[in-house]
Formats: structure tokens, C-alpha cells, sequence
């Protein structure tokens, strides 16, 4: 399955680095455009400099996957993916936690193993000891957390 991550999935970075380590385990190949990665870039700059070096260097190694012929688009921007013009198109339009509750229904092991690796990743860029079910409510996941600490 080809998903293409709107921008507004890709720029929180647990979000992000959630939907990523699971496309890792092979449950879906992710798709963008040079057009969303310009748009995550820009956001950045709310970050400052770090965040803009750091979305730069994300970039060079995401810009490689462009899209196309994707069966779903992942985003929070229900508005401007109509899903009746999406279908017309052969395409779906899923939000990211009923997207990934989906692939963790399909594949818990993989889903699970991946949101550990983010969890420790989160723990140490943070210098906090996280939670999985909060870290993940925090990056708008919150189904996915709830199935992944019961």
C-alpha cells in the first residue's frame, strides 16, 4: 500500500517519526511531494534555527520518495480531501491515528516494535522519561496509544 503524509502529519515530530518507523517495518511504502516537503521546511522556522538545520537534513534524505499512485493520503486536514472526489480518484483519505490503529490491528508486533523504537528516541532527544500512552496523545495518536498499553 502507497500512503501519501500530507504535510501536516509529517511536521510533528513523533508523529512523524511514528509513521515513518512503521512504514520502516514494510506495512506501507510513504509518499510526498517536493511541494510537501517545502511546506514541512517552511513550518520549521517556527522552531528556529535547529529545527530548520534539522528538517534540512530530513529533507535531502526524504525529498528521494515523490508522489504517486497512492491508495490513501494520511492528514488532519479533512477540508481540502474530500473523500467523494478522493474515491473518484481511486484514492482514501485516513487521519494518522486511524490509519496507524489500522496497520497495528493488522501487524501488532511490528506497530509495537516501532512505537518503542520512537519512545526511546523521544525519551533521549527530550531528556524526559515518556510514557507511551501520553507521548502518543501528545502527537494526536491517542487510539494508538490506548491499544498499544493495553
Amino acid at each position: 500500500m502507497k500512503a501519501l503524509l500530507d504535510t501536516c502529519v509529517i511536521y510533528p515530530t513523533v508523529m512523524r517519526e511514528m509513521l515513518l518507523a512503521v512504514a520502516a517495518t514494510g506495512a506501507f511504502t510513504p509518499l510526498w511531494s517536493a511541494r510537501i516537503i517545502e511546506e514541512w521546511q517552511r513550518a520549521t522556522t517556527k522552531l528556529g534555527p535547529d529545527g530548520v538545520a534539522q528538517a534540512g537534513a530530513e529533507a535531502v534524505l526524504l525529498a528521494a520518495a515523490v508522489a504517486g499512485s497512492a491508495d490513501v493520503i494520511v492528514t488532519l486536514n479533512a477540508k481540502d480531501f474530500p473523500r467523494g472526489v478522493l474515491a473518484e480518484e481511486g484514492v482514501s483519505r485516513a487521519d494518522p491515528d486511524a490509519f496507524l490503529l489500522g496497520l497495528h490491528a493488522a501487524e501488532p508486533d511490528d506497530v509495537a516494535a516501532a512505537a518503542d523504537r520512537v519512545l526511546a528516541r523521544a525519551t533521549e532527544i527530550s531528556g524526559t522519561t515518556w510514557e507511551m500512552r501520553k507521548l502518543l496523545k501528545k502527537a494526536r495518536l491517542p487510539r494508538l496509544g490506548r491499544a498499544l498499553t493495553r
